[in-house]
């Protein structure tokens, strides 16, 4: 039997209109015991901003429930918003795990695409987190297309104009799909038949510490489908300046589908944060890992006075009309991601 493709989706882009936003709260201590009570805080903080904008869909276990709802009126949230579904996880990463939705071209139905997840190359246990796309489709009464290739949602950045930017670090690494490395073009045509996508830029790797292998949302993000955020780093002796050096020049040779240049706005990388005695020795702290919602932006921030201050302000410049939120997110980078990692969006 042959497998059934979408036809005539897209990937639509994070600045479209969304209907909700996806988390995955945090209730398996082993997955973070230094950090797990205030990582739950944080999730409360997050969420009620979130529920200020649009709706939260919220996987979690029933024990946890009510505690959430409590969590999400302490901090001021909007209780009507909230949406709590009885999914168990593995871990709190619902950009990676989640499912990843296309809108079609015409009717504007929006489905479900699962791809296999397996915890970046099976560094950590996904049985759970694994079936959160199937659970999310029959929850919202999608259509559900089913791919065998590994994916991780904070692995591709869409312009929703079919431009879609990546990282081979993360698509073509052995250690993903059970240790059988995909082909460019074995990956590239996957892509091109269950997301609708016509573009593919590939670039080489991601920042240091990053458990993902690279994910391009620490790296590049698109603000319009003809605009780009790019980290850059402009310490040379910094491991992260040659990799972030390259992906800035390679942008410059980006050409959208119609033929026109990508506009680059650059934002410096906060100052590395190190971990001594911890699995990351160095946090992939980046304030490309913002996150969008319908009137605002969630901005990541780090302590950095200054720098947190220049990112925060550069991003209100590339989303006027929409309110920036900063969010302190020490504790989330502790575990290995921010702000977008956390969140997976629903179109409207």
């Amino acid at each position: 039997m042959s497998k059934a493709y979408p036809k005539n989706y897209r990937l639509p882009a994070e600045f479209e209109p969304q209907e909700a936003v996806w988390l995955s709260w945090p209730h398996n201590k082993e997955s973070c015991p230094k950090t797990f009570h205030r990582i739950q805080d944080k999730f409360g903080e997050i969420a009620s901003s979130i529920s200020r904008y649009e709706r939260v869909r919220i996987n979690a276990p029933m024990l946890s429930h009510m505690n959430i709802r409590l969590s999400i009126a302490d901090n001021e949230g909007d209780l009507s918003q909230v949406d709590i579904y009885e999914n168990l996880t593995n871990d709190v990463w619902c950009r990676d795990h989640g499912p990843i939705f296309i809108k079609h071209n015409e009717t504007g139905q929006v489905a479900v695409t699962d791809w296999n997840f397996d915890s970046w190359g099976g560094k950590f246990p996904h049985d759970l987190d694994n079936q959160i796309p199937a659970k999310a489709a029959a929850a919202l009464k999608m259509e559900h297309f089913t791919s065998e290739f590994t994916l991780e949602g904070g692995a591709i950045e869409s312009n929703g104009k079919g431009l879609l930017l990546t990282t081979e670090a993360v698509l073509l690494n052995p250690n993903r799909n059970g240790g059988k490395a995909r082909t460019k073009a074995e990956m590239e045509k996957e892509l091109k038949a269950m997301l609708g996508v016509t573009d593919i830029v590939w670039f080489k790797q991601g920042i240091e510490g990053d458990d993902t292998d690279g994910h391009i949302d620490d790296l590049v993000r698109f603000i319009r489908d003809d605009a780009v955020i790019c980290m850059v780093e402009s310490k040379e002796t910094d491991p992260n300046f040659k990799v972030l050096k390259q992906i800035r020049e390679q942008l410059d040779d980006v050409r959208l589908p119609g033929g026109g240049k990508l506009e680059i706005i650059e934002i410096e990388m906060p100052n590395s944060i190190e971990m001594k005695d911890w699995r990351l020795s160095r946090l992939p702290a980046s304030y490309a890992n913002f996150l969008i919602l319908n009137n605002a932006v969630m901005v990541p921030i780090f302590g950095q006075k200054k720098k947190d201050q220049f990112a925060e302000d550069i991003i209100a410049e590339c989303f006027p009309g929409r309110e920036v939120i900063p969010v302190t997110c020490k504790d989330l980078v502790t575990e290995g991601g921010a702000l977008h990692c956390i969140a997976m969006t629903q179109p409207k």
